[in-house]
């Protein structure tokens, strides 16, 4: 083990509970994203097959347009949590207020082209002409919605570099609850249709969001933040700052976007059967990525504090701790996939053609699970670190090594495939341990240098 990574003697069991007091809470958060479009689609199911498959690509569309923006939580908890750990608690709660600021401003483009190119973006994603217009239209409210999820990402982040991932499971849950009893009472008790899902959605969004500001500020207050409204107004340089800082994982999540378009359209020109398997697939291991995810974001959290805190003892003590989590984590979700097919395949598919595909698939996705973990907890490690720069140039490598075996030998048959998304992971994996090796994230203070 090398020296970045191998820590001084410390007391484990610290560390599990400083890991799992964030982790457990985070994973529950995470999963909440996708049960508000499981409840929108069992809802909207009923309404019939155009209106399902208008929202299946309408909420594909909101949420690549919103999903870039992920640096907005990732960044901002990184440079909270080292106000954090210097001791700074008014510093680390200003930063969070104009990470918000830029979520707000962000928000701004990205509600213009949804709106006023709704129906030219659907098109783009091949709706059928059946579902355009519910597609459009459900596109169209939603777009309301945007800068509520912008801020909630945000604020998400703030939270978390506070080390309080508590909140944003209760907000949550209380935003899943809200949405589905509107879009119950939206779509079926006031008859509007798919315009009353996306319209209980938006409500529910802004709901979060005003809920995420009101504990802000109430924070704020109590740090003597908040004296007058001139306190709350845009701090532009601490915005740009903000937004210097989220580039490089803009790019990151830019590049990792574009792998999982890749595996979808290789997939497509495979025909039915693989898409369909491909679907399956992709669903499962994107579950289980929100627990390995979880682990990432308390890594996120516990090193930018570690970090801004000068102890760099306690960041590579950490690092090591959550790596084994991490591998152990893994081991035991490959397990699960595999062990529990005969009671998950069901629910997907009776078509056997997809359940032969499968088979093998499943089988390369369980054996990279342990690979996911490590990887995982490596890009929460040196995102809490800001090691933005690094990230990015990581993940374009990866991009480029992936991207000519995906479309080559990826488009043989949908195992070749996934054999490229193992081999994009193991690229990943290397370049993350080659950085945490060196040590070269280990830059401590209250801001990174």
């Amino acid at each position: 083990m090398s020296p970045a990574l191998s820590p001084p003697p410390v007391r484990r069991t610290g560390h599990n509970r400083e890991i799992l007091t964030l982790a457990v809470p985070a994973f529950g958060a995470l999963i909440a994203e996708p049960l508000f479009l499981m409840a929108d689609s069992a809802i909207v199911g009923h309404l019939g097959t155009a209106q399902l498959a208008g929202l299946g690509v309408a909420a594909s569309l909101l949420s690549t347009l919103v999903g870039v923006f992920v640096f907005l939580a990732y960044a901002t908890t990184a440079a909270v949590a080292r106000r954090v750990g210097s001791g700074d608690r008014s510093a680390a709660v200003r930063q969070g207020i104009d990470g918000i600021w830029l979520a707000v401003f962000l928000s701004v483009p990205v509600v213009a082209l949804a709106v006023g190119l709704a129906p030219e973006l659907i098109r783009v994603f091949g709706a059928s002409p059946t579902a355009t217009p519910y597609a459009v239209d459900y596109l169209r409210i939603s777009a309301a919605g945007i800068p509520a999820m912008l801020i909630v990402m945000a604020a998400t982040g703030v939270l978390r570099g506070l080390q309080d991932t508590r909140t944003p499971l209760a907000v949550a849950v209380a935003g899943f609850t809200v949405n589905l009893l509107l879009n119950l009472g939206l779509v079926y008790g006031a008859g509007l249709g798919i315009a009353g899902s996306a319209l209980g959605t938006v409500i529910a969004q802004w709901g979060m969001a005003a809920t995420y500001l009101a504990v802000v500020a109430r924070g704020a207050r109590r740090l003597g933040l908040l004296r007058t409204r001139a306190d709350l107004r845009p701090d532009l340089p601490g915005i740009r700052a903000c937004a210097t800082a989220g580039a490089p994982l803009l790019v990151r999540t830019l590049s990792l976007r574009a792998i999982l378009l890749i595996a979808t359209a290789v997939a497509a020109r495979l025909g039915n059967t693989a898409m369909a398997s491909q679907q399956i697939a992709m669903s499962l291991w994107n579950f289980l990525a929100f627990a390995l995810d979880a682990i990432a974001i308390a890594g996120q959290a516990i090193i930018g504090r570690y970090l801004g805190a000068d102890d760099t003892g306690g960041a590579r003590a950490a690092t090591r701790r959550m790596v084994e989590w991490g591998i152990g984590t893994g081991v035991l979700l490959g397990a699960l996939l595999l062990l529990a097919r005969p009671l998950y395949l069901p629910l997907f598919t009776d078509d056997p053609a997809v359940r032969q595909q499968l088979g093998t698939v499943l089988l390369i996705a369980a054996a990279s699970q342990p690979v996911c973990g490590v990887v995982f907890v490596l890009d929460g490690v040196l995102m809490g670190a800001g090691d933005g720069p690094y990230l990015a140039w990581a993940m374009l490598g990866t991009l480029a090594a992936y991207a000519p075996v995906a479309l080559t030998v990826g488009s043989g048959s949908l195992v070749a495939l996934w054999g490229a998304i193992a081999l994009c992971m193991t690229v990943r994996l290397l370049f993350l341990t080659l950085r945490a090796r060196t040590g070269a994230w280990l830059v401590t203070g209250a801001v990174r240098a």
